[in-house]
């Protein structure tokens, strides 16, 4: 989409011509460059010849604080941009990037040029003549450097489409646009932090993709994808206590959101505190009692803190959702497995052998189970179904058994 301004502007892109620099330009010479160009600006005609004369004076450092050739250059600027705005009016052929590319440099040429024109003066007075006819003319040309930003992360070009997002986020506290009060009313600068953090993040730059993020977190709509790519980007910093920090900020946030409570059980499982995946996992399952990530989590953790008749619960419940899943069988056939080895500990077998055979014949359908539904997983079913084999006297299954550990 274009803002149209009286009529729509186009332009083929604008490129900054450098020339080497061979001493001081005259002071005639600059005057009559100058003049030269205001003819050209004035016939309506060859503004590029106009701001090719003003970039060549520029190139030169002594012509840096003169203000009549930024000006000049912002009057070539505006009269490409014009001149461009008649021939989309009259719908002729336009470049869509070019457009865009124009609008963000007429910005930026505006911006220069008030750096100069807010200069006090050899009374200390500050008496700008350009910004207030500048900004009134760039502010509702400003939605189309937004625009400009959209339209480059649709073709897929995120470091032009930073630059946009870049400038008009930037513009936001600029002097030149004081008047306005961006910060304050402008509802699409959280929006435009979320697309410049998005650029950062597919271009894999950290300190882009960070800049503007804590401002995209406004935009509710997207914050989920704002606090994911702000934990890439840490962690391509190597940033660990930014990137939990994180993704703890987005489980509380967002608890049914797939990245943050994976890797955030992950971290903390790392470190051995399942007591921590544990409080996770619960703190989740009381918003959606049946999701099988939390369950999964949950048995897990409990399994590990050895509350073994608290897993096997678990387990169920999300064997009931799902049954197909391995993971619960295999933890309800190592929650009997874990309860055997406590008891062999004892060193009582024939006090205890009932209470072993009992153990290892409620672990034996689960763990087959687990077999069937991870065939591939050898290194963790081989073992357990060996142990159970031989403790259940199962000849013909336990040289099976055997045959695969030997392989």
């Amino acid at each position: 989409m274009v803002k149209i301004i009286r009529y729509i502007f186009c332009l083929t892109a604008w490129t900054l011509l450098t020339v080497p620099v061979c001493g001081k330009t005259n002071p005639k010479q600059v005057r009559a460059d100058i003049d030269k160009a205001k003819t050209y600006i004035k016939s309506g005609k060859d503004f590029d010849k106009a701001e090719k004369l003003m970039v060549a004076l520029l190139n030169d450092s002594a012509n840096h604080d003169n203000i009549k050739i930024y000006a000049t250059w912002y009057e070539s600027v505006l009269g490409q941009y014009n001149a461009a705005n008649e021939k989309l009016y009259l719908k002729q052929k336009y470049d869509t990037a070019a457009f865009y590319n124009l609008t963000r440099h007429l910005q930026e040429v505006a911006v220069e040029l008030d750096a100069l024109d807010v200069r006090p003066d050899k009374k200390g007075r500050v008496r700008p003549s350009h910004r207030a006819e500048n900004a009134a003319l760039l502010n509702p040309l400003r939605i189309n450097i937004y625009y400009g930003g959209t339209w480059n992360v649709r073709k897929g070009d995120y470091e032009k489409g930073y630059t946009f997002f870049n400038d008009y986020l930037e513009a936001a506290h600029l002097p030149l646009f004081e008047a306005y009060h961006y910060e304050q009313k402008d509802s699409l600068l959280p929006t435009a932090a979320y697309w410049a953090t998005l650029c950062g993040y597919r271009m894999q730059d950290a300190e882009r993709t960070l800049k503007y993020s804590e401002l995209a977190l406004k935009d509710s709509a997207k914050a989920t994808f704002t606090l994911q790519y702000m934990c890439e980007a840490y962690q391509w910093q190597k940033n660990d206590s930014a990137y939990i920090q994180t993704l703890a900020e987005g489980y509380e946030r967002y608890p049914e959101y797939p990245y943050f409570f994976p890797r955030l059980a992950d971290h903390y499982s790392s470190l051995g505190k399942y007591d921590k995946v544990l409080e996770l996992a619960s703190r989740g399952l009381d918003i959606t009692p049946d999701n099988p990530l939390f369950l999964v989590a949950k048995s897990v953790a409990q399994l590990n803190l050895e509350q073994y008749d608290d897993c096997i619960e678990t387990s169920r419940a999300l064997m009931e959702l799902n049954d197909s899943m391995p993971e619960p069988y295999f933890n309800i056939a190592t929650c009997y497995l874990n309860q055997a080895l406590t008891i062999e500990q004892e060193h009582e077998p024939r006090k205890n052998r009932l209470r072993l055979q009992k153990l290892y014949f409620q672990a034996r359908p689960f763990m087959e189970d687990y077999r069937r539904l991870a065939p591939d997983d050898q290194q963790r079913w081989a073992p357990a179904l060996y142990r159970i084999y031989l403790n259940l006297n199962l000849g013909k299954q336990f040289e099976e058994i055997d045959k695969l550990m030997r392989k």
